[in-house]
């Protein structure tokens, strides 16, 4: 009879599956990873593209021409979707004028400027103003349609050869269209409280009684919308 078996059990294992390789997932992680360093290379390599822009430094009201001493150069990143104006054409300024007003900051876009004509159309007039506190609506900008009236002692008298006073004394317009041309040179947005010197555009036919109103101290402006003719 055998004896028992000395040792113990040879300790067979259970037979295990091989790990499945897969490769497909292996190439993907690879291609993301180069895909995404592609991407930063190409962020890092796009914001190195920088073009030398053109930035306000002081504010510019609706209708006035930039000046050369409200701009600075100023690097921006480089943008298909942008129309930032390039500082090589700053001095092309002269031909156009603001939209509207642009504040002090912004880097200029083509947007925001329109094409402007500093000579006087046919029929129109440039008359020069000083005007005193009440005489005029605060916040006026230069591009502002205006109306000028007479006022004071002579405010009931009709202003002989105005076609805009066709009635009695108590028709005291002198013109219903005008525009502001200029500004007081102490203030680059809006009208101060005295010593007043402005610019306004007007037609030909206002320009005598206006004139002559002016001398006197006798014009008030009234704020208007601004005509569609």
């Amino acid at each position: 009879m055998p004896g028992p078996m000395m040792g113990g059990p040879t300790g067979e294992r259970l037979p295990v599956a091989p790990r499945e390789r897969k490769p497909a997932l292996a190439a993907l992680a690879v291609l993301l990873i180069l895909v995404g360093a592609l991407g930063a290379t190409l962020l890092v390599m796009r914001a190195g593209d920088r073009i030398s822009a053109i930035e306000i430094t002081a504010p510019v009201a609706a209708g006035e021409v930039i000046k050369d001493s409200a701009i600075r150069e100023v690097e921006v990143a480089d943008g298909s979707s942008i129309d930032y104006v390039p500082w090589s054409e700053k001095h092309l300024l002269g031909k156009y004028r603001a939209v509207t007003d642009i504040v002090k900051g912004s880097v200029l876009v083509g947007a925001m400027l329109t094409e402007g004509d500093n000579q006087l159309k046919p029929g129109k007039a440039i008359i020069g103003l000083s005007l005193k506190g009440g005489q005029f609506p605060e916040g006026l900008k230069v591009g502002d349609t205006v109306a000028a009236y007479r006022v004071g002692n002579d405010a009931a008298k009709p202003a002989a050869g105005n076609s805009g006073n066709s009635g009695g004394g108590a028709n005291t317009l002198l013109a219903d269209n005008a525009r502001i041309k200029t500004l007081p040179s102490g203030d680059g947005d809006s009208l101060g409280s005295s010593g007043n010197s402005y610019s306004i555009i007007v037609d030909q036919s206002d320009a005598g009684p206006l004139t002559l109103a002016a001398s006197a101290g006798e014009v008030s402006l009234v704020l208007v919308p601004a005509s569609k003719g």
